[in-house]
């Protein structure tokens, strides 16, 4: 029989709306190629890198009358044509130009009658540039038996490695009579699925304090010291209303040396400098709309970490931290992080920035994926909104012999929550992607440029406590 979708697969189906389509995607960009690039190298070279995902050729198939979770089953008329599209912006190809038609393609759900992906060729960006914008359903991203779409096109060097032989020939789809009796089967062996489906299915129902501590507990013991946080229901924030369909997108570049800088001066880690400055535009953001901030004011949200399991396997986890945005003081803001995310760190499960960019097969879209289908799982009532941040590799990646230069996840809205923001760090910069509701954010550029701001005052900051050593001048943040 084919492959069943577990329950938690089976809850991103039960829970997407108009509002809050349930898939993850990526927008990268590429220098300009020296040989050209078009339509059709991209289909060539899609079609060669299936073998890695067979999930890719594959569609949701429902069991007769629903008695058991749908399966997997081969898509017997794959059109690689409907899924590898070709798009382009108008001169001058400006990046607001681009944003804007990410935000358009994210805002339409996929086709639940076909394998669900998308992949788009971007024409038309400055300088001779391209861009490639990938979708994918969270149901079909689980870190294990599937990755993105958008890792597997990516080589590290500019000469593409030899592919596997692709000699795909789809399975006959089951009849309904073989799904009732596999549904039976499955019944039989496994009563307790039918309970866990349920148990995803009502996610959305309050959750107390003790069934949180079970859901939270079971899936990473790290999360004990983060119960007594989120125990009780987020703060309010302008960033939990009711939301829309439609998005707004925007990318921001910073450097990681900055980054780095301000964590040798001032403690913690990479991941607790992004946190702070993310803590710092928040802040800065609130006060452009008249909010009032006062000092214990902290936007809470849920950080997907990595993590390593008892058996050695790296999965990824949710963690909650209150990001202290009502603190004056950019240093005290970074420590207040630190200290909020050290319980982590000191289970010694947490996974090393180098060491998880250089793991096979947890390659940033496929991390920021996971990330997402964490912060689906959960109850949209304890957080603020997500934040996953990905270490990447530092050195240039290529699609075809030409560089990537910048990389920009597209986290999706859960329900009653306006903004995500995903980042990844890659050849020397951190990549921020920052998805929005279109009403409820139309200041999104101004949270952009907040970002920069902050961890310029970071900088400003540890240059006060310590004047660094001569050295070159250090790229600075700029939204695009």
């Amino acid at each position: 029989m084919p492959d069943r979708l577990s329950a938690l697969d089976l809850s991103f189906l039960y829970l997407e709306e108009p509002t809050t389509p349930m898939h993850v995607g990526s927008v990268s960009v590429f220098d300009t190629p020296e040989d050209g690039f078009g339509y059709d190298t991209l289909l060539a070279l899609v079609r060669e890198r299936l073998a890695y995902v067979p999930r890719y050729r594959q569609r949701i198939r429902r069991v007769p009358g629903n008695l058991a979770n749908p399966v997997w089953v081969d898509d017997e008329d794959f059109d690689l044509t409907y899924h590898v599209r070709r798009s382009a912006v108008p001169r001058p190809g400006t990046p607001d130009r681009l944003h804007e038609l990410v935000a358009r393609l994210m805002s339409r759900p996929l086709d639940r009658e076909r394998p669900l992906w998308e992949m788009y060729l971007v024409e038309g960006l400055e300088d001779g540039r391209f861009a490639l914008v990938s979708k994918t359903h969270q149901a079909v991203i689980d870190g294990i038996s599937a990755v993105d779409i958008g890792q597997v096109v990516l080589d590290p060097q500019p000469q593409a490695p030899e592919a596997p032989a692709d000699n795909w020939v789809p399975s006959p789809e089951p009849t309904s009579l073989e799904l009732l009796a596999g549904a039976v089967a499955s019944a039989v062996s496994r009563p307790t699925d039918l309970l866990e489906t349920a148990r995803h299915t009502v996610a959305e129902l309050p959750l107390t304090g003790g069934r949180l501590a079970r859901g939270l507990g079971s899936a990473a013991g790290s999360l004990v010291t983060a119960l007594s946080t989120a125990a009780w229901p987020a703060p309010g924030s302008p960033l939990n209303v009711p939301i829309s369909s439609q998005r707004r997108f925007t990318t921001v570049d910073t450097s990681l040396d900055d980054y780095r800088a301000v964590r040798a001066r001032l403690g913690g880690d990479v991941n607790d400098v992004v946190l702070a400055t993310i803590a710092g535009a928040l802040r800065s953001w609130l006060f452009t709309r008249g909010v009032r901030v006062a000092p214990t004011t902290s936007v809470r949200a849920l950080v997907p970490m990595s993590v390593l399991t008892g058996e050695g396997q790296n999965r990824v986890a949710e963690y909650i931290v209150d990001l202290p945005v009502g603190e004056g003081s950019p240093a005290m803001r970074l420590h207040q992080v630190s200290y909020a995310m050290k319980a982590h760190q000191e289970t010694g499960r947490a996974v090393r920035a180098r060491a998880l960019a250089g793991m096979a097969g947890f390659a940033p879209p496929t991390l920021h994926a996971m990330g997402a289908r964490v912060a689906s799982s959960l109850s949209r009532r304890i957080f603020n909104l997500v934040v996953t941040n990905v270490p990447g590799p530092q050195s240039p990646l290529y699609v075809a012999g030409t560089p990537m230069t910048g990389t920009y996840p597209v986290v999706p809205l859960a329900k009653g929550q306006a903004l995500a923001i995903g980042l990844t760090s890659y050849n020397g910069v951190v990549c921020f992607g920052l998805n929005a509701d279109r009403d409820a954010m139309s200041d999104l550029d101004v949270l952009a440029q907040c970002i920069p701001d902050a961890l310029a005052e970071l900088v400003e900051t540890v240059d006060l406590v310590e004047p660094p050593p001569s050295q070159p001048e250090r790229r600075r943040g700029k939204a695009h």
